[in-house]
Order: structure tokens, then C-alpha cells, then sequence
């Protein structure tokens, strides 16, 4: 049997799983503070006797974009977007704690200031932020969350926890969406992050760019493809060749 169907089954295994990345990103184009997964695959020789003359498309991990999405102005008092390469810190459905670019916040039916997708936001100390009832929020440049109820001054029941990690140890995507150090350690607060109020952070996926790639990621699968069909070809004439001379 030709090895060619090997080396094309793995070129278009990892076209398929391009094809599913990029599609995950398109299909976040809209969501705000959105990081664009990147997938690539490199080829690796097939070692063994004789000549090296197959290779095999494997695989590689290449992280996300890091590059910060277009600011959105919404003018409304619980959006925010932090400055630079800064994160806010959740709690995340286990428990543990998470992080995202996405600052739209709002408060629970609990009081409890959450993200628009319902995961609790910490505070400087590391826990919920609990907001009384029917208090106006306002949060300040510096993360400060103000709450005023009635006539009464208003009084700061919290400040954001904010992070910046570092290259020693950066951020990777989580399952649920979040992302994590890679070390596994929560990161320190960074006291020195501003955030800009009414603004949020837009995804940072090339909506074109995406679709090009997957046009590019659909011919290459086809092409591997062809390459099946043709051993397979191959394959059946060899068998009628041997069995005419038999």
C-alpha cells in the first residue's frame, strides 16, 4: 500500500482542524475582547530506512493574538476598557480565578457585580464584589467602584482587580474561555492600570482575513484529498495488474 495515503491523511486532519479554528474565531467577531486563536502546522520528516522522502503535517501550538481589538465607545457607565496589555479578573464556574479583556459589567439579581455572561468580578482582595441595593455604580479611571444610594454620599465599596502579566508568564486560553497563567499561579493586582469608562474592547479577529484563510484551509483539505483518491487509484490498478499476471 502507498504511504502517500498516510502523510495526506495527516495534511488534511490538520487542514480540518485549522478549518474549525478559524471558524470559532469568525464566529466571535462581534464578541467584545475577543482573542483570535491561532493554529498552525509544521512539517516533520518520516524517519526510517532509506531515503527521508515523506513528511507529515502535524500540529502546532501557536497561542493567541495578542494584539488589542478596536475601541468601542458606548458611553454607558458599567463598560470599561482596560489600558494596555491589562486584564480583569473573574471567578470563573470552578471557582477559580480567570481572566478577560471583555468589561462589560453588570450587577446580579444577588448584588453582585458580575461580566455580561454572569461570572463574578474580583476585587483587589481577590473576592465578589457585592454592590448594595439599589445603588448607582460608578467606576473610576483607576478601578475604584463607587456606590451611591438615595441622597446619601456616595461610598467605595471595592476597587477592580487588575492584572498585567508578564513574558515569564503569559496568558493561555482556558477551556471555558478564560485565560489563565501558565504557571497555574493567580497573577498580583497591578495597581497602576487606568481603564477608560464608557468604552469597551472590540475582538480583535479580521473578520476578511478569516474568511480568507478558510477559503486558502478549504483547498489545501481538497487538494490532500485528491491525493487519497489518487493512491487509491493507484492501489486498484496494481491489484488488476497482479491479478491479470496471476
Amino acid at each position: 500500500m502507498d504511504h502517500i495515503i498516510y502523510t495526506a491523511m495527516t495534511g488534511a486532519n490538520a487542514a480540518a482542524n485549522r478549518q474549525a479554528v478559524l471558524s470559532n474565531n469568525l464566529a466571535n467577531v462581534s464578541t467584545n475582547g475577543f482573542r483570535a486563536e491561532l493554529a498552525t502546522y509544521r512539517a516533520v520528516p518520516l524517519r526510517g530506512d532509506g531515503a527521508t522522502t515523506r513528511v507529515f503535517a502535524l500540529e502546532s501550538t501557536a497561542g493567541h493574538l495578542d494584539t488589542p481589538g478596536p475601541a468601542q465607545r458606548t458611553d454607558r457607565g458599567l463598560d470599561a476598557m482596560p489600558s494596555k496589555n491589562a486584564w480583569f479578573s473573574v471567578q470563573s464556574l470552578d471557582g477559580s480565578e480567570g481572566y478577560t479583556r471583555n468589561g462589560h459589567l453588570e450587577v446580579s439579581t444577588d448584588g453582585t457585580l458580575v461580566t455580561g455572561n454572569g461570572l463574578p468580578v474580583l476585587s483587589s482582595g481577590g473576592a465578589p464584589i457585592t454592590v448594595p441595593t439599589g445603588a448607582l455604580l460608578t467606576i473610576g479611571n483607576d478601578g475604584n467602584i463607587s456606590a451611591k444610594v438615595g441622597n446619601q454620599p456616595g461610598n467605595t465599596i471595592g476597587r477592580l482587580k487588575m492584572v498585567s502579566p508578564t513574558p515569564e508568564d503569559p496568558l493561555v486560553r482556558g477551556g471555558d474561555g478564560l485565560f489563565r497563567p501558565l504557571s497555574g499561579e493567580p497573577l498580583n493586582a497591578d495597581d497602576t492600570v487606568q481603564l477608560q469608562v464608557g468604552v469597551l474592547e472590540g475582538s480583535n479577529v479580521n473578520a476578511i482575513e478569516t474568511m480568507v484563510g478558510m477559503i486558502q484551509t478549504a483547498r489545501q483539505f481538497e487538494t490532500q484529498m485528491r491525493l487519497l483518491q489518487s493512491a487509491e487509484s493507484n492501489d486498484r490498478s496494481a491489484g488488476q495488474l497482479l491479478s491479470m499476471q496471476g
